[in-house]
């Protein structure tokens, strides 16, 4: 079957991913002082990618991004969950954040908090959970 001739759709799509992933990572960074973070971060990811699966076919993007998103999730989880058993094992409570300053070269003094992670592991689970869910829905075989 021949494809339609969609140039401006495809063109203009690949511009608007790269605008919705920028934003989808400075929504992640600035939760740890502002609204965001890991959860709401992973969503917009998941957004960049569901316009992809609708322009390019959900087999060309999954030919590209070989991930299974299954494992996404759980390496998500688990690092989630491994935050919060961190303060266990040092006496505190589950999920108690720590921080430090650390000199980087390039941004200096930088404090790095353990929310940080925590938020990472989300924003893993909530991409894995959410693509595959749309994968499953979206798959027609």
């Amino acid at each position: 079957m021949r494809e339609p001739n969609n140039v401006i759709l495809r063109t203009v799509t690949r511009v608007t991913v790269v605008i919705i992933l920028t934003f989808a990572i400075n929504l992640f960074i600035s939760g740890h002082h502002n609204p965001g973070g890991g959860f709401i971060g992973g969503l917009t990811f998941v957004a960049a990618i569901t316009l992809l699966f609708i322009i390019h076919g959900i087999d060309k993007v999954r030919k590209n991004i070989p991930l299974d998103f299954k494992v996404v999730a759980a390496i998500g989880i688990l690092i989630s969950v491994f935050t919060g058993v961190m303060g266990m094992i040092t006496g505190d409570p589950f999920l108690t954040q720590t921080s430090n300053y650390v000199n980087l070269p390039i941004f200096g003094k930088t404090e790095v908090a353990t929310a940080v992670l925590f938020d990472v592991g989300v924003a893993l689970a909530v991409i894995g959970t959410s693509l595959t869910i749309i994968m499953t829905i979206g798959d027609d075989r």
